[in-house]
């Protein structure tokens, strides 16, 4: 599944537990992902497709907010750095623009917290 970019309303593709919107970013340039609910082994490869299928369709950095993530294991980062990875290789970016307390301690602990900014 994959999302696509909607200059008048957000696209809000769903798998388990989690919900992931992409929006015109802010600057020109950007696309912003929000994504919303629980980031684990079960919806990662869904929430790497999204970010991927943005990256690549709108060749723009990618925003991405993660204020309402309320979980996330080893998984959903592994799905962010491929992410990240992909996107430098591609001259664009991705930096997490926001994230709750149980995401940046998982960024804080692991300190990949300053490539994701």
């Amino acid at each position: 599944m994959t999302a696509s970019l909607s200059e008048h309303r957000p696209c809000a593709p769903e798998a388990p537990g989690m919900e992931v919107g992409v929006v015109p970013g802010p600057q020109p340039g950007t696309v912003q992902v929000v994504v919303r609910g629980e980031i684990d082994f079960d919806n990662a490869t869904f929430l790497r497709e999204v970010l991927l299928a943005a990256l690549v369709s709108h060749r723009a950095t990618l925003l991405v907010d993660l204020q309402r993530v309320t979980f996330c294991d080893c998984a959903g980062l592994n799905t962010l750095l491929t992410a990240h990875r992909a996107a430098l290789r591609a001259g664009r970016g991705l930096r997490i623009t926001a994230a709750g307390r149980r995401v940046e301690r998982l960024l804080n602990l692991t300190g990949t917290r300053p490539l994701l900014s």
